[in-house]
């Protein structure tokens, strides 16, 4: 199987488990402390593993400008996309305290990104080098 292949269905898998946290289970089940924090930070933690998963999904073999920019060739391109991606969270985070979105910013969101992206980092790197033997 090939890594395109591989992220589609990562992407397609941590998507349907973000749904359910966030529509089934935060909204249906009464949480204790323990549990309730992490099924809060959950979906963060989960989308921001899924950023460079959802790159190579999206732009591997193509050759539009917005490929060239997210597409992962090399170890620089994937560390690229892991930083634009965390400051797009970053950003995302922050325009959450503007009253007009409804939302609620959290420190642990981003926290979580981080380790989420981080995570997904070692995880995707050690994917491409084992399949695609070009990958420095």
């Amino acid at each position: 199987m090939e890594i395109k292949q591989i992220s589609k269905w990562v992407v397609i898998t941590g998507t349907l488990f973000i749904w359910i946290v966030k529509f089934l289970v935060r909204p249906f089940f009464e949480l204790d402390e323990p549990a309730r924090f992490f099924f809060n930070i959950m979906p963060n933690l989960a989308g921001s593993f899924l950023i460079p998963f959802g790159a190579c999904w999206f732009f591997y073999g193509r050759n539009s400008w917005v490929a060239k920019i997210f597409s992962i060739r090399s170890s620089y391109d994937l560390r690229m996309v892991c930083l634009i991606g965390f400051i797009m969270l970053v950003v995302n985070e922050y325009l959450q305290q503007i009253p007009v979105f409804g939302r609620t910013f959290d420190y642990f969101d981003i926290i979580f990104s981080f380790f989420g992206l981080l995570l997904s980092y070692f995880v995707y790197s050690r994917l491409q080098l084992r399949y695609d033997r070009s990958f420095n």
